[in-house]
């Protein structure tokens, strides 16, 4: 049933297994010198996105992560390329725009993620 998390239709219910992953933000400073929080990744994907546009081969609407910055937030916390984002602090990932999903990601100081990862969640 695991492999269902990579070929999601959203909006239909969805087992599957996820890891958990919580991600603190880290401080950081932009051009002008002001403090800001980073995370260190990048997403891709969402449902007002073409999935089979995506140059990563994505085969659904989810939201993927797309880059991981060395020595980032997220590599420390274990975040990977091409993990699915199935939830971010109990906000359902699996039927939200890309806007939608970078926001909430941008608002939280803290992510607490659940991710689908294929060869650990998937057959």
């Amino acid at each position: 049933m695991a492999k269902m998390a990579f070929q999601h239709q959203a909006g239909t219910a969805m087992e599957c297994l996820s890891i958990p992953i919580t991600l603190h933000k880290e401080v950081d400073c932009d051009s002008e010198g002001r403090e800001m929080l980073k995370c260190g990744f990048k997403i891709g994907g969402g449902i007002d996105q073409d999935y089979k546009k995506s140059p990563q081969g994505y085969t659904d609407y989810g939201i993927y992560v797309t880059e991981v910055h060395m020595d980032s937030a997220a590599a420390k916390a274990g975040l990977r390329i091409h993990d699915k984002i199935l939830q971010c602090n109990g906000y359902d990932f699996t039927m939200v725009t890309h806007k939608k999903a970078v926001s909430y990601i941008r608002k939280n100081p803290i992510l607490n993620l659940l991710v689908a990862r294929r060869g650990v969640t998937s057959t």
